[in-house]
């Protein structure tokens, strides 16, 4: 009951930031394009920026990624995060599906200060992973049976060599200064709203990924994320 207690201020605060994230744009259509247009920048700036090109080399090796353009983290002692992102899956080397809209938000506990917007990427390593991320839309930690390694002082400060995780988060830090959050715990919500506003009303992202909802405006992102070959 009392780490409920000391939880509970996080997890509100990730809840709001979370909601604020959502609330961006009022017109799910424009909201979804907007989106895969961040989302493309970021995979971009992976691909150019020498220190995140060494991150990103480890693409090709993905089973799925998760591109998060702009998760904000905030919080004093107890924190949160959230922020909207895509999913995409590689079916052969360099071929990708078009992405799923979903969000993500998380609460921490313990010390914490400050406001940032960081741009992520979290490599999927297994079909199993991508499951436990699609079916229970969940978390991350071993509560999901899902581990995480986290790359770039940007995001947590440190670094870890568990490169046998399920899932690899590489960040590159936007603005402000962040200590102490995690993204263990972190909960994945489908966005229903954005799904059908990009593909059309009926669309899942078991269908997305399997090819049956397309749109031409997702392109660019594909063709960023294809660039890396293994």
């Amino acid at each position: 009951m009392r780490r409920l207690i000391r939880i509970f201020p996080g997890l509100i605060l990730a809840i709001a930031v979370l909601a604020g994230c959502a609330r961006l744009e009022s017109d799910p259509p424009v909201a979804a394009r907007h989106l895969i247009a961040s989302a493309t920048a970021t995979v971009e700036r992976f691909t150019t920026v020498e220190q995140l090109h060494e991150m990103a080399r480890h693409i090709p090796g993905a089973h799925a990624m998760v591109v998060l353009p702009n998760l904000v983290k905030a919080g004093f002692i107890a924190g949160g995060e959230g922020g909207n992102g895509v999913l995409v899956k590689q079916t052969a080397p360099g071929q990708w599906t078009g992405p799923v809209f979903l969000s993500l938000g998380a609460a921490s506990v313990g010390f914490q200060a400050g406001i940032q917007q960081t741009e992520v990427l979290l490599l999927v390593r297994s079909e199993a992973a991508l499951q436990a991320i699609l079916e229970r839309q969940g978390s991350i930690g071993a509560d999901a049976g899902l581990t995480l390694a986290v790359y770039g002082a940007g995001m947590e400060g440190a670094t870890t060599a568990n490169m046998g995780a399920d899932v690899w988060a590489f960040a590159n830090s936007k603005s402000g200064l962040f200590a102490g959050a995690s993204l263990e715990g972190a909960v994945f919500i489908r966005r229903r709203d954005l799904n059908e506003a990009f593909y059309g009303s009926g669309a899942t992202p078991e269908g997305i990924l399997a090819g049956t909802h397309r749109n031409p405006a997702a392109q660019p992102l594909i063709d960023v994320i294809a660039r890396y070959k293994p």
